[in-house]
């Protein structure tokens, strides 16, 4: 049925049409999405298997804001327990 499979010509008229479909300026920006895709995917599943963990549910990309400090604790006074509210 299939003897012959793909020949250099399927390709082509493949790729042509994947071109005609997405058009020249989108092919690039989906090519680069998709290898940051991959680069996540690979650097999470190394993360996985060195930490013996699961991955976080939030991927970051650049630098985090600054943590407002913890306020200090409050300081108990010794006259008596504390009042029921």
């Amino acid at each position: 049925m299939l003897r012959n499979g793909l020949e250099p010509w399927h390709l082509l008229i493949v790729a042509l049409v994947v071109i005609l479909l997405f058009g020249s300026k989108r092919l690039p920006d989906t090519a680069r999405a998709l290898g940051k895709s991959l680069r996540i995917l690979k650097s999470e599943a190394k993360a996985m298997a060195s930490d013996g963990a699961p991955p976080s549910a939030t991927f970051t990309t650049g630098p985090q804001p600054p943590r407002a400090p913890e306020p200090p604790p409050h300081p108990r006074t010794e006259s008596g327990p504390d009042p029921v509210r």
